[in-house]
């Protein structure tokens, strides 16, 4: 029996038309906030998604490797950012700021659960050579536009990965173990707060350490309540920087830490709200150190970026609407006895803006009928001898079961407008 490979799935039909729309909106977006698309290979050296500030260790394992007949080592992507930062590597003469978006597949070998796929789709938009904050919040921006368009509810959650080493270093946690220790954080909301003090504990953080770093990561309040409490802990410039990007629909969580070892600054992950989905469904941030690593160069090149879960956004959308469009074709014309007149008739709808189907299979109108039924397509267009003459069609709603003997311009204008 032909099966899948676990964590990878077929789109057709239904979800196919979803997935379209959903890139569609996210394009709209991004060009309309000035960004161009970039497209990078499937397939990279290992080297490059093993470099130093990539993905780091964890994601490392996740990591699908293979070796070419040359024996060169090669791993497929896992995320889009690590290609994009190389690219702009092998092209230094780039002008900055560098507006880019990209929408493509990525592979993964993690687990698998509700929402997780260990072969998806990611769309992301990067800019490149801009160290203020407004890049930041530009991102934000995006963000909040997407979901307002795709109508779903999320909280975006924000922090900054230079406080939460201000945080680890006023707890008195070792700077060599900072890195373990976020990965650790990162499953707070996940696994709750006793199984990450045994996680810590188990690495060889001390209770005391423990006890001031969730007394940090626990603040409550507002948004500037929460950052003035925990200013009185720590003194460090994030929490000026969180201060710019913060804004109404955004929400201050110390906790929030981002598994990748990339991230220098601002980091963020969009939530459902009421949904059964708990995977973020975006997220991003800064990170102003990759680039130049991939240069071999001292110097930074300031970048934030988002990435939007365009599979897991499909399952939201599902979830919240079961019914989905099952067909984009708007007419489908049944030619009776006159194939060539039906073909021009179709040709003038499709002039006209109307995606238009055709009986191509020469079945009786009762099966025809019954297909365009199940098809979900909502008019039948009717071409015969006596509408050839008439210079008319006989438009069908299949709703309603309605017919009418109208012009092709006043058919058009009926299926335009329903």
């Amino acid at each position: 029996m032909m099966q899948l490979p676990k964590g990878t799935k077929d789109v057709s039909g239904e979800e196919a038309i979803l997935k379209e729309k959903i890139v569609s909106t996210l394009k709209e977006v991004f060009s309309l906030y000035g960004y161009s698309p970039l497209d990078t290979p499937v397939v990279e050296r290992y080297e490059t998604l093993s470099s130093k500030y990539s993905g780091g260790d964890e994601i490392l394992k996740e990591v699908f490797r293979l070796t070419d007949q040359g024996k060169r080592e090669l791993g497929l992507r896992y995320d889009l950012t690590v290609p994009m930062c190389r690219f702009i590597a092998m092209n230094p003469n780039l002008k900055l700021p560098f507006k880019r978006y990209q929408i493509g597949e990525v592979f993964r070998d993690g687990p698998i659960k509700l929402g997780r796929y260990r072969q998806f789709f990611q769309c992301d938009v990067d800019v490149v050579g801009v160290k203020s904050m407004s890049a930041d919040s530009e991102m934000l921006m995006i963000a909040k536009e997407v979901f307002e368009r795709l109508k779903l509810p999320v909280v975006i959650k924000v922090n900054n990965r230079k406080l939460l080493n201000a945080i680890l270093e006023s707890s008195g946690i070792e700077k060599d173990k900072a890195d373990t220790v976020m990965l650790t954080i990162d499953k707070l909301e996940k696994f709750g707060e006793q199984a990450v003090k045994e996680e810590l504990a188990d690495k060889g953080i001390s209770p005391d350490a423990v006890k001031k770093l969730f007394s940090a990561l626990r603040v409550k309040g507002s948004n500037a309540e929460k950052l003035d409490k925990i200013s009185k802990l720590v003194n460090d410039e994030s929490i000026s920087e969180l201060r710019e990007v913060i804004c109404a629909g955004v929400e201050f969580d110390p906790s929030l830490a981002r598994g990748l070892s990339y991230y220098t600054g601002t980091v963020f992950e969009v939530f459902l709200k009421k949904s059964g989905i708990k995977s973020a469904v975006a997220a991003g941030g800064r990170y102003d150190k990759m680039i130049g690593q991939f240069l071999n160069s001292k110097l930074d090149y300031p970048a934030v970026g988002i990435s939007f879960g365009l599979d897991v956004i499909m399952d939201a959308l599902k979830e919240k609407n079961p019914e989905l469009e099952s067909t984009l074709t708007k007419a489908f014309v049944i030619p009776i006895k006159e194939k060539k007149g039906a073909a021009k008739i179709a040709s003038e709808l499709r002039k006209a803006g109307i995606n238009t189907d055709m009986d191509l299979s020469g079945r009786n109108i009762g099966k025809t009928l019954d297909y365009v039924n199940r098809m979900g397509i909502p008019f039948a267009v009717f071409v015969g001898e006596k509408e050839i003459r008439q210079k008319k069609v006989k438009l069908r709603d299949m709703k309603t079961g309605k017919e009418k003997l109208v012009s092709v311009s006043s058919a058009a204008k009926i299926i335009l407008s329903s």
